[in-house]
């Protein structure tokens, strides 16, 4: 697959999970939502949802089934408190998981935050042709994701590839 050689703006829906954020405090979200602009992308939609695993699920569905989304960044649930369901309530609705982020997530966490970085569930994959990103609900695992893994990824120019190049190649079968 050979990279494109100019920028393409992608359009990506941003969903925090959190049972106590609103817009005046989505500090996550409000990061997301900004990288996404400053990077050139546009912001498709953005929503605040309770830790509720079929309103998640609603939501995340919805931004899937419209083909003007490109992607999902999902902020927040992603932990191991009782109230944390992100992987419950999306991992189902992926037809492919791409185990790659979590991980190199995970190793990248650990310069910053030690070993605190296991207790990450952060995941991503793809559903009907939209990738889908969960991220722990602090702005700054957001800013590592962001600068470290998701930047580079959503610019059609990073080489040797980079996930805008497969959209083209993503309902074959």
């Amino acid at each position: 697959m050979t990279a494109l050689t100019h920028f393409v703006s992608l359009h990506i829906a941003v969903l925090t999970v959190s049972d106590t954020r609103n817009r005046d405090n989505d500090s996550s979200g409000d990061y997301l939502e900004q990288a996404l602009h400053a990077a050139g992308h546009h912001i498709a939609a953005r929503e605040i949802v309770n830790d509720d695993v079929y309103r998640m699920r609603a939501i995340v569905s919805q931004w899937i089934a419209d083909t003007a989304i490109d992607g999902v960044l999902i902020t927040g649930g992603t932990g191991f408190t009782g109230r944390d369901s992100t992987p419950e309530a999306i991992l189902p609705l992926l037809d492919k998981e791409m185990p790659g982020f979590g991980e190199l997530f995970r190793a990248i966490s650990v310069t910053e935050i030690g070993t605190a970085g296991l207790q990450s569930r952060a995941f991503a994959g793809l559903a009907n042709a939209t990738f889908l990103f969960a991220l722990p609900g602090s702005t700054s695992a957001c800013r590592t994701a962001w600068e470290n893994i998701l930047q580079a990824q959503f610019d059609a120019r990073t080489r040797p590839c980079n996930l805008v190049g497969l959209k083209p190649r993503l309902h074959e079968h």
